[in-house]
């Protein structure tokens, strides 16, 4: 699905000497390295503040940590997603409460969120799934009417931009009150282990935030708030910085590699391909910049997805079906509030959605052997 080796052939003289450096130098926790990157992922997103830590998973809970949500407080957030999302509303005693996602975009759906404020509610937390922007204007008026905190999930959307109604563009991740992302290998923009980042633009909440990352502490053996233990590590933070200067050429490669698999994939009435928010309308145009395409995720429909995936595997191509369980219908998060027809493009997708490889590193002749295979399976 993704060819780190290759990437790495690329960078490989900066990235060894860079973690050489760290070796060296000793400074493996809070060293150099990790004050650097966090300037330059500032300056690259354009935001006042970035806070790493250790992995996305961590950076959603101390965002949370942070805004002082309090057990019971109830959290919007889209069924349609990994479980971290979910997860960490949970471990914090806050009430998950899921809602359907968009046919076309599968990003959360405005309506269903609007529907499901309540008195309880205290935050939403929009998922930038796949890559592609949320309806950030949407979600933002929703919070300002109701006075509630937005919480970006851009753990697969770094390097997106959101194009608001008045035209202004906006990285993804700093728009809402914080935003947070992962590091994961796999992603975007990933590193050599585990790391993730949260960001925003107050400076108050990042003060705090600060301190939550390193056991609550400003200065040694003082605990001024509650905290955890989530640093990212200076040899991560030394790969980060190698390949953060490439992230705009990694996306652009993304997207090339994507319009070519649409343009195989245009007129087979199986296949639904993604699409994104331009000016062209639901199309990928060569402008387009909301989405990074961190997984390139068709819909199989009136043909055997499940079929599909095992051909697929059949024939050494590598596939990926995200997700194939709603989150309400996980054992660890059922709750006898949901209902079953509130999810109904939810559980839909489950059975209809599937990911092709997508990295830096396509080439054509991969890309005609991948489409080539889909089509001849879907319409025989």
């Amino acid at each position: 699905m993704v060819d780190l080796k290759g990437q790495y052939a690329a960078i490989k003289e900066r990235v060894d000497a860079s973690i050489q450096e760290v070796i060296e130098t000793t400074a493996f926790i809070n060293g150099p390295e990790v004050k650097a990157f966090q300037e330059e992922l500032e300056s690259y997103l354009g935001v006042k503040h970035v806070i790493p830590c250790a992995n996305g998973t961590d950076a959603l809970q101390i965002a949370m940590m942070g805004l002082g949500l309090k057990p019971g407080d109830e959290v919007i957030t889209a069924d349609f997603t990994f479980a971290a999302t979910v997860e960490v509303i949970a471990l914090l005693q806050l009430t998950p409460v899921l809602v359907d996602v968009d046919p076309v975009n599968f990003n959360i759906d405005i309506a269903a969120l609007e529907k499901a404020i309540t008195p309880k509610t205290k935050a939403i937390v929009p998922v930038h799934l796949f890559g592609l922007a949320a309806n950030m204007d949407e979600i933002m008026e929703l919070a300002d009417r109701h006075n509630l905190y937005v919480i970006e999930d851009n753990a697969q959307g770094i390097g997106s931009k959101y194009t608001s109604k008045d035209g202004t563009k906006t990285m993804t991740g700093g728009i809402g009150h914080v935003g947070s992302t992962s590091f994961f290998p796999s992603k975007n923009l990933g590193c050599y282990g585990d790391g993730g980042a949260i960001f925003t633009n107050d400076d108050d909440l990042a003060h705090t935030l600060r301190g939550i990352v390193n056991h609550g502490m400003y200065i040694r053996y003082h605990h001024d708030v509650v905290g955890v233990n989530s640093r990212l590590d200076s040899i991560q933070a030394a790969v980060l910085r190698a390949k953060l200067p490439k992230l705009n050429e990694y996306n652009t490669a993304r997207r090339n590699a994507a319009r070519k698999y649409s343009a195989a994939f245009a007129g087979v009435e199986q296949i639904v391909t993604p699409t994104g928010y331009c000016n062209a309308g639901n199309t990928i145009c060569d402008t387009c910049d909301c989405h990074v395409f961190h997984q390139y995720t068709l819909r199989i429909i009136n043909s055997d997805r499940d079929a599909l995936v095992k051909h697929l595997n059949d024939n050494d191509i590598p596939c990926g079906v995200y997700y194939p369980i709603p989150l309400h219908l996980q054992k660890a998060y059922a709750d006898s509030r949901y209902n079953e027809a509130d999810f109904k493009v939810t559980n839909q997708l489950v059975k209809e959605v599937i990911s092709l490889p997508m990295h830096t590193e396509l080439d054509d002749d991969q890309i005609e052997f991948i489409t080539k295979t889909v089509i001849d399976f879907v319409t025989k």
